[in-house]
C-alpha cells in the first residue's frame, strides 16, 4: 500500500508539472478564489484582447507571465494587491500614469491593483501593445546569425 501512495503522490506532481500553462493560470484563478482571482482574470482577458497572439507561460514557481517576442509582462498575486509588471516597462511610454509601482527600477515597471481599483481598459491594452512593438522592435534589429557550412 505505501508503494501505491507513493506513485499516486508522484503521478500528481506529474500532471501538476505537465500542464499547460493557460490550465495553470485558471487554476491559480480559482484557486484565489476573491477579489485578486477576479483581477486576475480580468488582466489576462485584457492582454488577449491587446495580443490575441500573446504566449501564456508559467514561470518561477508560479508566476503567471505573458510573451511575444519576449517576455510582456508578468501577473503576480499578493495579499493586498495584483502586480501587473512589464519587463521593460521603463522603456515606454506611459501618458495615462498607469506606471505606479516598481517606478525606481531602469527596465521593469509595475502596475499595482489593489481591491475595487477600476481599470482605464483602453490605456493598458495600449500600453500592452507598445510592450509587444518594444519587443518586436528589438527582434527585427538583432543582426542574423551567420550559418556554418
Amino acid at each position: 500500500m505505501k508503494k501505491a501512495t507513493s506513485t499516486a503522490k508522484k503521478n500528481s506532481a506529474k500532471d501538476a508539472t505537465s500542464a499547460s500553462p493557460s490550465k495553470l493560470i485558471d487554476g491559480r484563478i480559482k484557486e484565489l478564489g476573491d477579489w485578486r482571482g477576479e483581477m486576475l482574470k480580468r488582466i489576462r482577458g485584457l492582454i488577449k484582447d491587446a495580443d490575441p497572439d500573446v504566449v501564456e507561460e508559467w514561470k518561477w514557481r508560479g508566476v503567471p507571465v505573458w510573451e511575444h517576442d519576449g517576455i510582456i509582462c508578468t501577473g503576480e498575486t499578493y495579499k493586498a494587491v495584483v502586480k501587473m509588471t512589464f519587463a521593460r516597462g521603463a522603456a515606454l511610454d506611459d501618458p495615462a500614469g498607469l506606471f505606479n509601482s516598481s517606478l525606481e527600477g531602469n527596465v521593469r515597471r509595475a502596475i499595482d491593483f489593489h481591491e475595487g481599483a477600476k481599470i482605464n481598459e483602453k490605456a493598458l491594452k495600449t500600453l500592452i501593445r507598445a510592450a509587444v512593438a518594444l519587443n518586436a522592435s528589438k527582434v527585427k534589429s538583432k543582426p542574423a546569425k551567420k550559418r556554418s557550412a
